[in-house]
């Protein structure tokens, strides 16, 4: 089995905005999306847990035959990317590291990180920063209520606005001059959180960051598809049906086929 396309997994349809970026970014590539949305949420999961479903998921785009795997989930990259980088013979990106990456390369010293409980509590974030800026100041806040939000198309309703207004107020107060988007969902709120922050505040996109650094190390390790037309499979672990209602607006167009598969 020759080992061309990009593997991209995430709990459901959050990755999807990465894919979205790689799509835009790597015409040529293809790309293997699985989305476990038979176990989804992640984020509120022990790590042992996120760890078991994220070797799942590894395992199945692998068997498919896969050159690059892109962890498409801040939970999971946050507690399990030891563990896939150990098991896998192939690059590992997560979408953790190239948001802080992009954070301080952005100038922050004050750096305020929204994410799932699960992100938020795992500390790595946090720690990411610190190893590449140790003088950075970084405050971090759980938005569980922005996933739904997002899944409900609700990101444009003065709901999100409220919401959002709500959980970064605290950020704000501790004088942030950038925030990184820690979950794959919120740059679907990058309007309502926008209104919150004001026009003056850095923010930053994990998902847009990731699909850069999967580009750098495709040229880097002479991995690229140097032609082709691209095309990309879904998957996903549960029904579809929800699947493709709510993922045509993470995606940005229509899914060319959605397969249900059994993992773990």
């Amino acid at each position: 089995m020759q080992h061309q396309a990009i593997g991209v997994f995430d709990s459901g349809v959050g990755g999807l905005t990465v894919c979205r970026e790689l799509i835009r970014l790597l015409p040529k590539e293809q790309l293997l999306y699985l989305g476990d949305t038979a176990r989804v949420p992640y984020g509120t999961k022990s790590p042992a847990t996120v760890t078991q479903y994220a070797l799942e998921s590894a395992e199945f785009l692998c068997a498919q035959g896969i050159k690059l795997l892109v962890v498409a989930c801040n939970t999971a990259s946050a507690v399990a990317l030891p563990q896939l980088r150990d098991r896998f013979n192939l690059p590992v990106i997560g979408v953790l590291e190239p948001g802080a990456r992009a954070a301080v390369a952005s100038g922050g010293h004050r750096i305020g990180v929204v994410g799932t409980e699960g992100t938020i509590n795992s500390d790595s974030y946090r720690q990411a920063l610190l190893n590449l800026a140790p003088d950075t100041a970084v405050f971090s806040a759980a938005c569980p209520l922005f996933v739904p939000l997002a899944e409900e198309g609700w990101a444009d309703h003065s709901v999100a606005r409220q919401v959002a207004a709500e959980y970064l107020a605290p950020l704000l107060a501790e004088k942030i001059d950038t925030l990184v988007l820690g979950c794959t969902h919120y740059p679907l709120l990058e309007g309502a959180i926008r209104v919150a922050v004001g026009p003056g505040m850095k923010l930053v996109d994990s998902a847009a960051a990731t699909a850069l650094e999967v580009v750098e190390l495709l040229e880097r390790a002479e991995l690229a598809a140097e032609e082709g037309t691209g095309g990309q499979r879904f998957f996903v672990t549960d029904v579809p049906t929800r699947f493709r209602r709510i993922g045509m607006g993470f995606l940005g167009a229509e899914f060319q086929s959605v397969e249900q598969v059994h993992i773990g």
